[in-house]
């Protein structure tokens, strides 16, 4: 049924499609699709060095930090342009402005497509205001798209209670997917001197930052051997991230070991011993995900998205949102824990990565959602035909 359909994939930034649509790419192209990336372009460009006849087209009016009416006009124009052009038979839009105004284009040319919601971010969880602006704009957006896909039970229902899509339109599939193979357990390579807490994502307040540093303060005065170390990137276009000085002063100060952006993650996540995400919301989160596959016990907050992955003393520990008390008892519980401990719960979590969150699984639910509704488009199509020969 896939057979050379061509298939559109459309997202904010190349670093958005190198880190989680690659798969994606990869399961199309081995089911003979003809796949086209539109997004724009940065230093991850390189992803196409291994993905061969794979044709990328550059968005030049897509900035996701840009609130300018006339730039988001343009985006919108852009979009209507390219679809047009390359006239795909489905398109799958990820990330905010894709999933708005992609959306919108392909409703106008009558081509189905799939948004994938997968999490509300800054405008949702900040900005009462601009809340509601985006609450309308989403409901006139995607009330025609076939499909819109979530990452957790309750965005899929906060959608549905704001009236932005029905209940058939929405379903719940298990994240972006982590390929188990590739993030597998190295247990040889965490050193035995040092007990390291890892934060892993990008540098927003959203994503528990601070809190992680008032409970690295908390910690490191009576946990002599553990070390608190951040990895991401600093992005100062958010209005959500943590500023340069902050950042430069914890490094000083020694509350916490910065390790840059990193493009592999797997080293630094073999030497830690436990993964710290105190964020505020998630549609489901791929650091958690990465380090369970990894067999690392993990703390994070009992918000959306989060909660679903960690079974409270089973695979890692459930703390309070904005609380960097319990999340400092949470950490020295956990240093305390004997080797023994720590391992099996590290490895509980990479059997519920297996079962539940493979990269396979989710693959499996994009390729069965395809091709239902290219069954439904070719018989909506094979319809209109015969009632247009009728009316001749």
């Amino acid at each position: 049924m896939l057979e050379n359909k061509k298939i559109a994939i459309v997202a904010n930034s190349t670093w958005n499609i190198y880190n989680f649509r690659q798969d994606l790419i990869r399961m199309f192209k081995a089911e003979s699709c003809k796949v086209i990336v539109i997004a724009p372009i940065d230093e991850y460009i390189h992803y196409l060095n291994g993905s061969y006849f794979t044709k990328h087209i550059p968005l030049h009016h897509l900035n996701s930090q840009s609130q300018s009416p006339l730039e988001e006009w343009r985006c919108f124009w852009e979009l209507y342009h390219i679809y047009r052009k390359e006239k795909p038979d489905i398109i799958l839009h990820f990330t905010i402005k894709p999933n708005l105004y992609g959306s919108i284009a392909a409703r106008f040319l009558k081509i189905p497509c799939v948004s994938t919601i997968t999490g509300l971010g800054f405008s949702f969880l900040k900005r009462e205001k601009l809340s509601t602006f985006f609450t309308l704009l989403y409901r006139f957006a995607l009330r025609k798209n076939k499909r819109v896909l979530f990452h957790n039970d309750e965005d899929n229902l906060l959608f549905q209670k704001l009236n932005i899509t029905s209940n058939t339109q929405g379903k719940v599939v298990p994240g972006s997917g982590v390929n188990t193979n590739y993030f597998h357990p190295s247990f040889n390579e965490i050193n035995k001197d040092k007990f390291c807490f890892l934060f892993a994502g990008r540098l927003l307040k959203d994503k528990g930052l601070e809190e992680f540093i008032q409970a690295s303060i908390q910690c490191r005065a009576f946990l002599k051997r553990a070390e608190f170390w951040v990895v991401g990137q600093l992005n100062e276009e958010n209005p959500n991230t943590i500023s340069k000085t902050d950042l430069l002063d914890w490094v000083e100060k020694r509350y916490i070991k910065y390790l840059g952006a990193e493009k592999d993650i797997r080293p630094i996540i073999a030497q830690c011993n436990v993964l710290v995400l105190p964020s505020y919301r998630e549609g489901k989160p791929k650091s958690l995900l990465e380090a369970m596959s990894m067999a690392k016990p993990v703390i994070t907050t009992d918000v959306p998205g989060c909660r679903d992955l960690v079974e409270h003393e089973i695979n890692g520990l459930i703390v309070p949102p904005k609380d960097s008390f319990s999340l400092a008892e949470a950490m020295v519980r956990l240093y305390n824990m004997s080797d023994a401990d720590v391992n099996k719960m590290g490895l509980s979590g990479r059997s519920l990565v297996e079962d539940h969150f493979s990269i396979a699984k989710v693959l499996d639910c994009y390729r069965n959602i395809v091709t239902e509704i290219l069954i439904h488009s070719n018989q909506d199509n094979s319809s209109v035909a015969i009632e247009e020969n009728i009316n001749k």
